[in-house]
């Protein structure tokens, strides 16, 4: 299943098509398929190149492994990702390698991300990324040093069907894809002055 975004101005097709479902299918995608994920996050664009990201992942050709991240979910996500063949947790270093603090990790992370979802879809599979985990689970299982925080967790998959899933998220799945028109968060000259955009 397919939802596009129905925009305004013309963009590249793959930002159309990508969107964050909850209904997957139980195809598990080849290990070369999943590492390109990663490469398409090593390249992404970093302050002073730092690459402040590090990926933690589980598909479920290892069902203990699997189960393993999926337990850092919360209930309410653990609903639908359990379904998901790939479930990848991103983890920020808080600090450059000179020991100050990086105001601008979770920024260069959430570049890394968006580069790992775009692969993602280009290769015909879905992302949805989410912020119910905990996070303090995540860093005993995993055994993160400090200075490194969990900034989200990722289920990836090929698409399913939206009958999967509990009846109350299937409404969800199938509804049409909104967004905040750019004269809303675009300005010029000053804060709010959208003339013109």
């Amino acid at each position: 299943m397919e939802k596009k975004a129905r925009t305004n101005y013309p963009i590249n097709d793959l930002l159309v098509r990508r969107w964050s479902p909850r209904a997957f299918s139980s195809k598990i995608p080849g290990k070369e398929i999943v590492l390109s994920f990663f490469e398409a996050a090593r390249w992404a664009p970093s302050c002073f190149n730092e690459q402040p990201w590090t990926f933690i992942y589980a598909t479920k050709e290892d069902p203990e492994e699997f189960q393993t991240m999926l337990d850092c979910l919360v209930p309410g996500n653990v609903r639908w990702a359990s379904e998901a063949p790939v479930l990848v947790i991103a983890v920020a270093a808080e600090k450059f390698a000179s020991g100050r603090d990086n105001l601008w990790a979770w920024h260069d992370v959430g570049m890394a991300v968006e580069n790992l979802i775009l692969e993602a879809t280009s290769k015909g599979l879905f992302a949805h990324p989410m912020a119910g985990f905990d996070g303090d689970k995540i860093k005993e299982t995993y055994d993160i040093p400090e200075d490194y925080t969990p900034v989200t967790a990722i289920a990836i998959g090929y698409p399913g069907e939206a009958s999967s899933l509990p009846e109350d998220l299937q409404e969800a799945e199938v509804a049409q894809r909104e967004r905040k028109a750019v004269y809303e968060f675009t300005f010029r000259r000053t804060w709010g002055d959208n003339r013109g955009v």
